[in-house]
C-alpha cells in the first residue's frame, strides 16, 4: 500500500508539471474584429451623419432670402353703392413685396449653420475613439475572466488529486497523512468551485456587455486567449500630453472648438440687430371706367420701408451680451475639457508605469519564486518530509499569482487603451469637407 501511495503522489507531481494551457476548439473573437464590428454597427454614427446632413442642409435654407409676399386687395370702395366706377380713386390692387434681414445676418446664420456641421464630423470621431476604448475593456474583462477560469480549471484536477493522496495514505494508514488533511482537501475543492461559480458569472456579464457591441451569441462568445501586442507595448512618455498639447488636438475639443466658433458667430448675428431691416414693395391698382364709360388710368406705387432700432439697452445690447457671456462660457468649459483630458492622461501613464513595475517583478522574480516554492513543498509532502497543507497553500499561492498575474495584465491594457483615447491625434485627420458632405 505504501508503495502504491508513493506511486500516486508521483502521478501528482508529474500531472502538475504537465498542467499546459487549455485550446478551446470553438471560434474565437479577436479584439481588432470586435472593435471594427462594433464601428461598423453603431447607430450613434448614423444619427450623426442625419444630422450633419440636416444641419447643411439648414444652412442653405438660412442663406436664402424670405420669401416674397403678395397681397390682393380693394381700396377706396364707396359704401354707399361698392359701384367700383362711382370714384375715380376705386381700384382692385396687387401688390409685392420682399423683406431683407438685417445686415450680414443671412451669411452669418448659414456659416452657424456650417460650423455646427463641421462639429458632428469631429464628434463622430471622437464617438469611434469612445467605441474602441469601450469594446477593448469589455473584450478585456472578457478575457480577464476566461483566462481566470482557464487557469483554475486546469489546475483542479491537481487539488482532486492531492485529496485523493491524502485520502489514501489516511486510509493505509502507512504515511503521516491525517483526517485534517482529508479535509483541508475537501475545503479547498470547495473554494475552488466558489471561486468558478464566481468568475462564471463575471464572464456571463463580460458576454453580455460585449455581445451587446458585436451582436454575436453571447452564451458561445469566447476572446482570443491572448493579449494584442499593441496593448502590450511600452508606452513612451512624452511632454505632449503634460503640457496640454494633445489634448489641444483632440476630437472632443476639435469639436468644442467648432461650438465655438459657432457662438462667436452667434455674437455677430446679435450684433445685427442694430442695422434696419429693409422691406421693398410694389403695388398695382386697376380702375374701372366711369359710369359714363370713360376709362381711367391705372395705378402703380412703390416703397421702402425699415425700421428704426432706436430703443435697444433692453434688447439688442442685452442679446450681445448673452451671447458673448454663452462664448465665454464655452471657453472655460473648454479650458476644464483640456485640463481633464491632460489629467487624466498623466494618471494613466502613472498608473502604467506602475504596473509594468509590477508585471516585471512577477515575471522575473515573484512567479518563478513562487512555482520552485510549490514544487519543493509538493516535493516533500511526495516524499513524507512536508506537511500536506503547506504543499495546499504553495500551491494556492502559485494560483493567486497567476490569478493576479492576468488581472494586471488586463488591467495595464485597459490603461493603455484609455491612454491612447486621452491622448488621440486627430489634428491629420481629413478636413471637413462641405462639397463632400452634401454628395
Amino acid at each position: 500500500m505504501n508503495d502504491f501511495v508513493g506511486v500516486y503522489k508521483a502521478a501528482v507531481i508529474g500531472a502538475f508539471l504537465l498542467t499546459s494551457l487549455g485550446v478551446s476548439a470553438e471560434p474565437t473573437l479577436a479584439l481588432e474584429d470586435a472593435i471594427d464590428i462594433a464601428i461598423r454597427g453603431d447607430p450613434w454614427s448614423a444619427q450623426s451623419i442625419y444630422l450633419q446632413r440636416a444641419l447643411l442642409d439648414e444652412s442653405v435654407a438660412a442663406g436664402a432670402l424670405p420669401d416674397p409676399r403678395i397681397t390682393l386687395g380693394a381700396a377706396n370702395l364707396p359704401t354707399d353703392t361698392f359701384d367700383t366706377g362711382q370714384e375715380g380713386m376705386t381700384q382692385a390692387t396687387i401688390g409685392l413685396s420682399q423683406r431683407f434681414p438685417r445686415g450680414d445676418s443671412r451669411s452669418l446664420a448659414r456659416a452657424k449653420k456650417i460650423e455646427l456641421a463641421e462639429s458632428q464630423s469631429f464628434q463622430r470621431e471622437n464617438r469611434q475613439e469612445l467605441v474602441v476604448r469601450s469594446v477593448t475593456y469589455l473584450w478585456l474583462e472578457l478575457w480577464k475572466a476566461q483566462e481566470s477560469i482557464r487557469i483554475i480549471d486546469n489546475n483542479r484536477g491537481l487539488f482532486e488529486q492531492l485529496a485523493d493522496v491524502a485520502e489514501a495514505g489516511y486510509t493505509s494508514t502507512l504515511t503521516g497523512s491525517r483526517q485534517q488533511d482529508i479535509i483541508r482537501g475537501s475545503l479547498e475543492l470547495t473554494r475552488l468551485d466558489d471561486r468558478l461559480t464566481g468568475l462564471h458569472s463575471q464572464l456571463e456579464t463580460a458576454q453580455e456587455e460585449l455581445g451587446e457591441w458585436v451582436g454575436a451569441d453571447t452564451f458561445r462568445l469566447r476572446v482570443s486567449e491572448r493579449v494584442p501586442s499593441n496593448l502590450l507595448a511600452k508606452v513612451v512618455n512624452t511632454p505632449s500630453y503634460t503640457n496640454g498639447n494633445a489634448a489641444i488636438t483632440h476630437a472632443s475639443i476639435r469639436a468644442t472648438d467648432q461650438l465655438i466658433d459657432a457662438g462667436s458667430l452667434d455674437i455677430e448675428l446679435a450684433r445685427q440687430a442694430y442695422k434696419p431691416e429693409w422691406t421693398v414693395s410694389a403695388q398695382y391698382g386697376y380702375r374701372d371706367q366711369t359710369t359714363g364709360g370713360q376709362d381711367r388710368a391705372d395705378l402703380f406705387s412703390v416703397g421702402i420701408g425699415f425700421d428704426l432700432p432706436f430703443f435697444t439697452g433692453n434688447r439688442q445690447d442685452r442679446t450681445v451680451s448673452a451671447a458673448i457671456a454663452r462664448v465665454e462660457a464655452a471657453k472655460s468649459d473648454r479650458m476644464l475639457q483640456v485640463r481633464r483630458l491632460t489629467a487624466e492622461a498623466r494618471a494613466a501613464a502613472a498608473r502604467i508605469n506602475r504596473l509594468d513595475d509590477r508585471i516585471m517583478l512577477y515575471q522575473q522574480t515573484l512567479l518563478p519564486q513562487i512555482a520552485e516554492q510549490a514544487n519543493a513543498a509538493l516535493s516533500a509532502y511526495n516524499n513524507d518530509d512536508g506537511d500536506f497543507a503547506e504543499a495546499v497553500r504553495a500551491r494556492i499561492a502559485e494560483l493567486n499569482a497567476q490569478v493576479d498575474f492576468i488581472q494586471m495584465t488586463a488591467e495595464r491594457a485597459k490603461n493603455v487603451a484609455n491612454f491612447r483615447y486621452l491622448t488621440a491625434d486627430t489634428s491629420d485627420s481629413p478636413s471637413f469637407s462641405l462639397k463632400n458632405s452634401q454628395d
